[in-house]
């Protein structure tokens, strides 16, 4: 029976779309910034996958073994073949930049490109570390659209590029759906959904 569960991120958009899906568990969900944790793990791996097997390990030693969860996520632009991935964030203007800066320097070198290379396919594993587990457990998203030039909406903190991205089928970015549909299709809420029913398993 599993009665905490810590989200290895301090990435608040992140954090709200993977609540978003948990916060119907009768488990209680903990942050590191509510833990008072310090530090960032460094993202080294070379794969989705490995990298968030580096940051669900870093939280889950700092917890002293709370069970962990958490993510690695980026996508992948057919402009920008083999750049972004799992640098996403510290492509172009870079991890220092804002989210708007981020984002404007991203859609001004997009738009050199012609609209067929404005495909893109959005990429998330997720790390579940469980006590006494000698490995994580991992779950695999994604979720393949299009990218528009200007955003259809405010700019989310943390994840700008959801203002920008029709998932195919959809005639609204992520950001506008509500956070029942977005779920429902998104790469982070593919693979945050398997985690949550892999949980109720385990609590049954």
């Amino acid at each position: 029976m599993i009665s905490q569960l810590l989200i290895g991120t301090t990435n608040k958009g992140k954090l709200k779309e993977i609540s978003e899906v948990l916060n119907t568990l009768p488990i209680e969900l903990v942050t590191p910034d509510g833990l008072r944790m310090v530090g960032q793990p460094e993202e080294t791996g070379n794969s989705y996958e490995e990298n968030a097997i580096i940051k669900c390990n870093f939280y889950y030693d700092q917890s002293h073994s709370l069970p962990t969860l958490a993510e690695d996520s980026g996508i992948e632009v057919a402009a920008f073949p083999g750049e972004l991935g799992l640098t996403t964030r510290r492509w172009g203007a870079g991890a220092n930049a804002t989210d708007e800066e981020w984002l404007r320097h991203f859609l001004t070198e997009l738009s050199k490109h012609p609209q067929e290379l404005h495909r893109a396919t959005f990429v998330c594993t997720a790390a579940l570390q469980l006590p006494g587990e000698p490995v994580p457990h991992i779950f695999r998203g994604t979720c393949p659209g299009r990218l528009l030039l200007e955003p259809q909406t405010a700019i989310p903190h943390g994840i700008p590029l959801s203002a920008c991205f029709i998932a195919d089928g959809q005639t609204h970015v992520y950001a506008a759906m509500n956070p029942t549909e977005k779920n429902k299709i998104s790469h982070r809420g593919s693979a945050i959904h398997q985690v949550k029913n892999y949980l109720e398993k385990l609590n049954r």
